[in-house]
């Protein structure tokens, strides 16, 4: 999975790597800026989903963003360094975290990541 933030001057640089980390606790940042680097895992990153009681957003944003064999979302930078999941459909000024997740089967992945919704109850149960 590649992830990138651009870090602007007004911003510290370790704050922002600190924000994807919130998400992605296996970040490998590589850049300045953009803070640009990878991560393998999603399992923590589908916790917070589930936690969050966000799957039918993510799984839609995702779908969204599936292009061959991978999908690409953003995430508001800000709600990000307080530990929380917040999908981006507009540009925020500070920016945003870019994510691209490869995978063999991208559909399967979404599947696994945010599950469809079972049975009409209350997700997350």
């Amino acid at each position: 999975m590649k992830v990138t933030a651009r870090c602007f001057p007004t911003e510290d640089r370790a704050k922002v790597v600190a924000a994807i980390s919130n998400i992605f606790p296996d970040f490998v940042p590589e850049g300045d800026d953009p803070v640009a680097g990878t991560a393998r895992s999603t399992e923590f990153f589908a916790e917070l989903l589930k936690k969050q009681r966000i799957r039918s957003v993510a799984r839609a944003v995702m779908r969204r963003g599936v292009s061959d064999g991978s999908v690409s979302f953003t995430l508001n930078k800000q709600v990000a360094t307080a530990g929380k999941v917040s999908f981006s459909e507009e540009k925020h000024a500070l920016g945003d975290i870019e994510v691209v997740i490869s995978a063999d089967d991208i559909e399967r992945f979404i599947d696994e990541i945010a599950p469809r919704p079972g049975g009409g109850g209350v997700e997350g149960r």
